[in-house]
């Protein structure tokens, strides 16, 4: 009977990419135990995977490195060791370590050759005996930080003594790669007579460092020269630098890394190469975003396809290609790089229908993240972006740009907002910042101004207008007494991202002839303001709900969690919610990792919780994506009899825009409202799902996830029979 292995390993650097994301995945997927010991939380871990901190084996905030490569990999030396030391039997593996097959080795001793000629041991598979001397003594080699290392070139040795004599030792950290880790590995081996134990060539390392690039060509070379000892195979992380300079940070289309994520369901797209030692690319940039949703992102000079890419994976959001020229002008015929660029995106499974490409000035439109990367700044003249800023910012967009030193950007910019310096590198001699920008708030006199005017108007002599603190207002306007639909916005989205400057379905609502009484938040706020609950307090005092024979109360994300918490106000009202939050309480609900804009606001009160306080309304209905992990948990806790769930599988948190896209969000907002929508109702409007790219996109890959390989082909063959859907005929082609 084989032995049965542990394999563990460390993480520090944020999210995962795709990269490690498929070798941990192939673990276990071949059933091997894996533990991944971090010092932070790491969104997107495989499932499957253990889960440790790593401060049960080194309780430190330390964490040393290369400091010339900019590498964590000397800590991962060290802690390696502290790992088999405290946990006997368990194997060390690199994050970019394969499970080709099982480890069942009965020695603890395991590790293999790296190069051929059988001297040197790479560390990046690595076990052995916890008691045993070979660990003993390198554990007490790592323990002196300044230790002169004894296989280091004799010539290097002396002038490290000589730094030390006059009190300058060398700090491990500007010591040569590997002191800790081959070279360190390999002479301890040797010196105890333990080249027994070590594993030939072809057990770890049948692609060696300076062959790595064959992992990146047709899968048919590096799979010729993987043989049958092969367990755990080491791809290379040094492969990240080619993959992102010349691959977008992305596996190549028919490559062995591109067969290996598909074998075990890795969407590289949401987890593009970010980096790799002090070179950063520009998928990167999505660690920098701090917006929760993303409706639409616009590239201005072509320099940000993963960027782009990884952005609609992750929201859905259109995607705008600027064709303007170095003189920032529009010229008849297109710029070299769109073309390649809709190529790419296309290539990768973006619906060609998101992919909008700006021709004229007058087509400038506001967008949530504004791309100008090796732009305007770097290689063309800062004085040309002010057009592009002055139509594209809003006032919750983020601009991401490089400025080369001299080029008279950073004033130039302080008018539009506050710049923040993300990486700095040298090119050509020049230094070139990499920032994100800010744009500055509306000033609120001057906003508020331009909303009193159009407030004031659209309430006419019949209605009222009341503007309260930090921005909130409240705008009524009467028509019929049948119905009042209150609804829920924000009044930045209002000013900048609606060309009519009307809260959100006012047109919509206008044409039923219904009363509307619309509710605005100065920004991110979820209405925590004692003006606004003050102000339902009186209407509610007032008997205003009273007067209408219906009421409805209405939003989506932010407002959805407003349309539940305010119900009470007017009790006995309907409710429609689209992917609401039911409170953003860290003490409710302590898994809800996003909004930390509002994790400071106070979420008690009688229109606190609204799971439990929309418990007064009538009917209570919640939209939402079961499997968003997050949506599905807060629709969990509106549990009380006057709710009904309404699934929308696979459709996403931006559940609106995809029913909009689907051309079914006003028949079931109608119906919503006007009282008629019944859960019959509302799923046969659903099915229109079935032709949507998402939809199919996302059924598809879960079929493979879960191993229905043969549903998943009839499915994917009826989807492609019906519409030329891409990820699902690449998916297809992978499964031949």
């Amino acid at each position: 009977m084989t032995r049965e292995r542990e394999v563990g390993t460390l993480w520090i650097g944020g999210p995962l990419s795709w990269m490690e994301q498929l070798c941990l995945k192939s673990f276990v997927d071949q059933g091997q135990k894996i533990t991944l010991f971090s010092f932070e939380d790491i969104p997107n871990v495989p499932s499957g995977v253990i889960r440790r901190d790593g401060r049960e084996i080194i309780d430190t905030d330390d964490f040393i490195k290369y400091e010339q490569k900019n590498s964590y990999a000397l800590f991962a030396d060290l802690f390696r060791l502290h790992m088999i030391h405290q946990n006997p039997g368990m194997i060390w593996i690199d994050t970019d370590v394969y499970c080709h097959r099982p480890m069942d080795y009965d020695s603890d001793y395991v590790f293999g050759y790296e190069l051929p000629g059988e001297h040197r041991i790479n560390n990046a598979v690595l076990g052995m005996p916890a008691d045993s001397d070979l660990l003993a003594q390198m554990l007490d080699f790592t323990a002196d930080r300044y230790a002169i290392a004894p296989f280091l070139p004799k010539k290097r040795q002396e002038n490290m003594r000589k730094a030390a004599k006059k009190g300058a030792p060398v700090h491990v950290s500007q010591q040569p790669w590997g002191v800790w880790g081959p070279l360190m590995v390999t002479y301890y081996v040797h010196q105890l007579g333990l080249t027994h134990h070590v594993q030939p060539l072809n057990a770890f390392y049948p692609i060696t460092f300076r062959e790595r690039l064959k992992f990146l060509r047709h899968e048919r070379v590096a799979k010729g020269l993987i043989t049958d000892e092969t367990t755990a195979l080491h791809i290379w992380a040094s492969n990240k630098r080619q993959l992102g300079n010349l691959h977008n940070g992305l596996p190549p289309a028919g490559s062995y890394l591109d067969a290996l994520i598909k074998t075990h369901d890795i969407n590289p797209h949401l987890a593009p190469i970010k980096g790799r030692g002090n070179t950063t690319f520009d998928a990167a940039l999505i660690d920098a975003l701090d917006l929760t949703d993303v409706d639409a992102v616009a590239d201005l000079s072509g320099a940000s396809q993963s960027l782009l890419l990884a952005l609609h994976h992750k929201f859905d959001c259109d995607l705008y290609l600027i064709n303007t020229n170095g003189q920032g002008k529009f010229d008849d015929a297109d710029q070299p790089w769109i073309a390649d660029y809709v190529s790419f995106l296309t290539e990768h499974d973006v619906n060609p229908a998101c992919i909008k490409i700006i021709r004229k000035e007058q087509d400038l439109r506001p967008v949530d993240i504004l791309c100008n990367l090796s732009g305007f700044g770097d290689r063309y003249k800062t004085g040309f972006l002010g057009k592009f800023l002055d139509n594209c910012l809003h006032a919750n967009s983020r601009m991401f740009m490089d400025i080369r030193k001299g080029s008279g950007a950073f004033p130039f910019l302080r008018r539009y907002g506050e710049s923040t310096i993300l990486s700095t590198r040298e090119e050509d001699g020049k230094s070139i910042s990499r920032i994100a920008v800010t744009p500055k708030p509306p000033e609120p006199a001057d906003n508020a101004a331009d909303w009193d005017q159009i407030a004031t108007a659209l309430a006419g002599q019949e209605g009222w207008y009341r503007s309260g603190d930090n921005g909130h207002s409240l705008l009524f306007t009467p028509r019929s007494r049948d119905t009042l639909v209150v609804t829920f916005d924000n009044l930045d989205i209002t000013m900048t991202k609606r060309t009519d400057r009307r809260p959100w379905g006012y047109n919509f609502i206008k044409g039923q002839g219904w009363s509307m009484l619309g509710v605005l938040a100065g920004g991110w706020t979820w209405y925590r303001e004692p003006w606004v609950y003050d102000q339902f307090d009186q209407l509610k005092a007032d008997g205003f709900f009273k007067q209408f024979q219906r009421v409805v109360f209405y939003g989506a994300s932010m407002g959805g969690y407003a349309a539940c918490a305010f119900s009470p106000a007017a009790p006995g009202c309907d409710v429609v919610a689209i992917s609401p939050q039911s409170t953003v309480d860290k003490t409710i609900v302590p898994w809800e990792t996003r909004y930390k804009v509002v994790w400071d606001r106070d979420f008690s009160g009688k229109y606190g919780d609204a799971a439990a306080v929309s418990k007064a309304a009538g009917k209570v209905s919640i939209l939402y994506d079961p499997y968003e992990p997050l949506d599905a948990q807060h629709a969990a806790r509106f549990r009380h009899s006057n709710v009904t769930h309404l699934r929308a599988p696979l459709l996403g948190h931006r559940l609106g825009s995809s029913l909009n896209q689907m051309g079914i969000l006003n028949p079931i907002i109608l119906g919503a409202l006007d009282g008629s929508l019944t859960p019959y109702a509302y799923y046969r409007l659903l099915r229109a799902r079935r032709d949507s790219v998402r939809y199919q996109r996302e059924l598809f890959q879960r079929a493979l996830a879960k191993g229905h390989n043969h549903l998943a082909k009839s499915l994917g063959q009826h989807i492609l029979a019906k519409n030329p859907n891409r990820a699902v005929r690449r998916g297809l082609q992978g499964m031949v």
